[in-house]
């Protein structure tokens, strides 16, 4: 899909940085945004910004990923100002505590509901207004996490990879209708999320990640790890037999 001037999207997720950045991208070729948020304050701010540096109609909206129930009133009112949606770009999501989600249902609910329920409540209802227009795309942003279980955050991670299987089942559908569905799986990105937590080489900038999405959207790629060498890695993480795999600490 080539991205350019005129096109609206909507960007959930709008106050993270990979978001921030992604709208950047999305201003820079002339698109309008929509930039949803929990924190009322942060999105009204990302919005000014984004509308500030490229002039672009950059409009604020708050969301709860967890309040199911809004969310119809949300993408009406969207496509109602708008006129259509082009696409929509998921960002959110919540790392939790994986030792405290251990022993703790609530815990575990609220990572899974906000990274896996939220998600396929809202993307249903931009998926049933992309197809019928029978053009656009979606974009969400999973995780390499989601690739295989590990003992360190099996929570988050499970709760990705059936996020990664939803966009995959929806990027089937999808396609007999002309709207394009790509999932994305970062690798560690400089976030608040890893300050602190990652040093490693392997970690990128968010700036070189919502340079990527924007890229794979243009190339109609389906799957994208990016940085591009988390495929690899992912892979190897794989293929390790599940008995080497338990001895891992990972």
């Amino acid at each position: 899909m080539k991205i350019g001037a005129g096109q609206q999207f909507l960007i959930l997720g709008a106050t993270s940085p990979m978001a921030r950045y992604t709208a950047y991208e999305l201003a820079k070729r002339g698109c309008a945004l929509l930039l949803a948020g929990r924190s009322p304050s942060e999105v009204e701010a990302v919005a000014r910004d984004v509308h500030i540096r490229y002039g672009v109609p950059a409009q604020p909206r708050t969301f709860d990923a967890r309040d199911f129930a809004s969310h119809p009133a949300l993408i009406e009112e969207t496509v109602s100002q708008l006129g259509h949606l082009d696409g929509v770009f998921l960002f959110f999501g919540e790392q939790g505590d994986q030792a405290k989600a251990q022993h703790s249902f609530e815990e575990a609910r609220a990572i899974v509901e906000v990274n896996f329920l939220g998600a396929v409540s809202l993307l249903t209802l931009v998926a049933n207004h992309l197809e019928e227009r029978r053009s656009g795309v979606i974009v969400g942003v999973s995780s390499v996490a989601g690739d295989r279980g590990r003992r360190t955050n099996y929570v988050y991670g499970s709760s990705k990879g059936a996020l990664s299987l939803f966009l995959q089942g929806l990027r089937n559908r999808l396609s007999l209708s002309n709207v394009q569905v790509v999932t994305v799986k970062p690798g560690y990105v400089d976030t608040a999320m890893t300050y602190g937590v990652v040093t490693s080489r392997l970690v990128a900038s968010p700036q070189r990640v919502a340079r990527g999405i924007v890229r794979s959207v243009e190339k109609g790629r389906d799957v994208v790890y990016l940085p591009w060498f988390w495929q690899w890695i992912m892979l190897v993480i794989r293929l390790i037999p599940e008995r080497v795999f338990k001895r891992l600490n990972l």
